[in-house]
């Protein structure tokens, strides 16, 4: 994989992608926002890719936000499709078929704290510092924020965090849910690669479907979610994986699944 501004490492299922722009503090210009959407397109064309961890290079940010030289020669038209641009990346990402987690190394401000919000599962540093300072520079949050963060912390945390621009660090993240899991710096990679590893493990068509139920659950009823679990239910048991899962926990041994 060649990409600008990301570098890739796979080990099995996972492939970990690192955004390398350590000189300024991983922040997302133009070309980066093109690798994040050409990361997707080429994981979800790799069958041989099931969990992507995303994560930033050296240990003081895993994206410190936007390039903010660029986003001050903006007029309209182009704010409008800078703004675009990065909304179809990250929901291009969020509706990979591919698991993505977010390995939050550092500052995830702005653009990175809407990267890491996109992901599907958030893992943070205990020196992680996430925000949407945006208001600080009389802009709005323009890759999903003021979208993404009401869903993950509530209407009235998100338009706390959103209309002040405060910054908090992991703790606060984790209580109010922002994050999944926080670890020492140090632990990180090694606490995402185990996790990454177990999802890489399970079969892989019914995670790619549990993960479509849970992201459709946010946009539909209750009674048309259920409809929908049941329908893919029923897809599920005509899979070879499905015959595969239970023959194995019968016979009490690791299942070998094919994704078919």
């Amino acid at each position: 994989m060649e990409f600008k501004n990301i570098t890739t490492e796979q080990e099995g299922a996972v492939l970990v992608a690192t955004i390398s722009r350590p000189e300024v503090l991983n922040a997302l210009n133009a070309d980066t926002i093109a690798d994040i959407a050409k990361l997707v397109e080429t994981v979800d064309n790799d069958d041989s890719i099931r969990v992507v961890i995303l994560t930033g290079e050296g240990e003081k940010s895993f994206v410190a936000g936007a390039d903010i030289g660029s986003i001050s020669k903006c007029d309209e038209k182009a704010g409008q499709q800078l703004a675009l641009a990065g909304q179809t990346a990250f929901t291009a990402l969020e509706e990979s078929g591919a698991v993505f987690i977010a390995a939050i190394n550092g500052f995830a401000l702005g653009g990175g704290c809407e990267l890491a919000m996109a992901c599907d599962i958030r893992l943070a540093s205990d020196n992680a510092m996430f925000g949407q300072p945006e208001v600080k520079l009389g802009l709005i949050p323009g890759y999903g924020g003021t979208q993404r963060l009401p869903s993950l912390v509530g209407q009235g945390k998100a338009m706390q965090l959103i209309l002040t621009g405060d910054m908090i660090d992991a703790a606060e993240a984790y209580r109010i849910g922002l994050v999944q899991e926080v670890y020492p710096a140090s632990e990180l990679m090694e606490k995402a690669g185990k996790m990454a590893g177990k999802i890489a493990r399970q079969g892989p068509f019914a995670v790619t479907v549990c993960k479509a139920l849970i992201d459709g659950s946010q946009d539909t009823t209750l009674l048309d979610g259920l409809d929908a679990e049941a329908e893919l239910f029923g897809s599920i048991c005509a899979t070879d994986d499905m015959k595969e899962g239970t023959s194995a926990f019968m016979e009490k041994r690791a299942p070998e699944f094919t994704g078919k």
